[in-house]
């Protein structure tokens, strides 16, 4: 009779879990590091914590390529993050090389140059350096701090 409650209790236990992570992927794109991690820190471990992940992706609630997408897409439109810095963090989830190629095709090539020109303007106005080579070295560290290729840096500053 034991082995009986003690998996009625399991199936109990994985449907409020389940419940709780639709809840947690339905309220923003998340990858399935994310979603790993906190059932690890729900304690849910093993067998349930395969099957949750599996039922997760079944149901749509959890999808790789749409949180990478998604990921590229914010992390430009908002924090204005270039691609190298977008790679970075797109890594740092686990994602794979494939779906890091693919979500940067969300990116305006037209728009990445312009957020580029804009960042730079702004920030050349918040500089009081007068030396034309000093003003270049400090700008092309901040853009390359945002995560943009120096090959478009220095053709958005007209370095040759």
């Amino acid at each position: 009779m034991k082995k009986k409650e003690t998996k009625k209790a399991f199936v109990v236990q994985q449907d409020e879990v389940l419940f709780k992570m639709k809840k947690f992927c339905a309220y923003r794109d998340r990858c399935h590091s994310e979603v790993r991690t906190k059932l690890l820190e729900q304690k849910v471990y093993g067998d349930m914590l395969e099957e949750v992940i599996s039922e997760l992706i079944i149901e749509g609630y959890l999808s790789e390529d749409r949180f990478a997408r998604s990921y590229a897409r914010g992390k430009f439109r908002m924090n204005q993050w270039g691609k190298n810095k977008i790679i970075v963090g797109l890594k740092a989830k686990y994602i794979p090389a494939n779906m890091i190629q693919t979500a940067l095709t969300e990116i305006d090539e037209e728009d990445y140059l312009n957020t580029l020109q804009k960042l730079l303007e702004k920030k050349e106005n918040t500089l009081s350096e007068t030396n034309p080579a000093l003003k270049n070295q400090k700008l092309i560290k901040y853009a390359l701090g945002r995560g943009f290729e120096y090959e478009l840096i220095s053709r958005a500053l007209n370095i040759d």
